[in-house]
C-alpha cells in the first residue's frame, strides 16, 4: 500500500477512534447513572430485572467499544512502524479488499477463514 493510501487508512482509523471514544464516554455516563438508580427502592421486581438488563447490556456494549479501541490502537502503531497491513497469523499481506472494508483487520482471510472453520 502506498504512502496515500496509508494516510487515507490512518484518518478513517482516527475518525473511528474519535467516533468510538464518544460512544465509550456516552456508555459510561448512562452506566454510572444505572448504577446509581440500582441500589434504590423500586419496589417492583419487573422494573429492577429491567434496570439490570439495561446495565449489562451498557457493560455489554461497553468491553466491545474497549476491544475495537485496542484494534485501533495497534492498527495506528503498525500504520506508524511500516507493519500495517501484515497478518498476525501467518505474516502474509492482508487483502487490499479486506483492509478497505475492515482498516483494523489483524488477520488475513485465509487465516480468519481457517479460523472460523474450527
Amino acid at each position: 500500500m502506498g504512502d496515500t493510501n496509508h494516510k487515507t487508512i490512518k484518518t478513517r482509523i482516527e475518525k473511528d477512534q474519535k467516533r468510538l471514544s464518544e460512544q465509550l464516554e456516552q456508555i459510561r455516563t448512562a452506566r454510572t447513572a444505572k448504577e446509581r438508580r440500582e441500589g434504590s427502592p423500586f419496589g417492583k421486581r419487573e422494573e429492577e430485572a429491567g434496570e439490570t438488563a439495561e446495565l449489562e447490556n451498557l457493560i455489554a456494549q461497553e468491553k466491545l467499544i474497549l476491544d475495537q479501541l485496542v484494534d485501533i490502537d495497534l492498527a495506528l502503531k503498525k500504520l506508524d512502524n511500516g507493519t500495517y497491513g501484515s497478518c498476525h497469523k501467518c505474516n502474509e499481506q492482508i487483502e487490499v479488499a479486506r483492509l478497505e472494508a475492515i482498516p483494523i483487520a489483524k488477520i488475513c482471510m485465509k487465516c480468519a477463514q481457517t479460523k472460523n472453520a474450527r
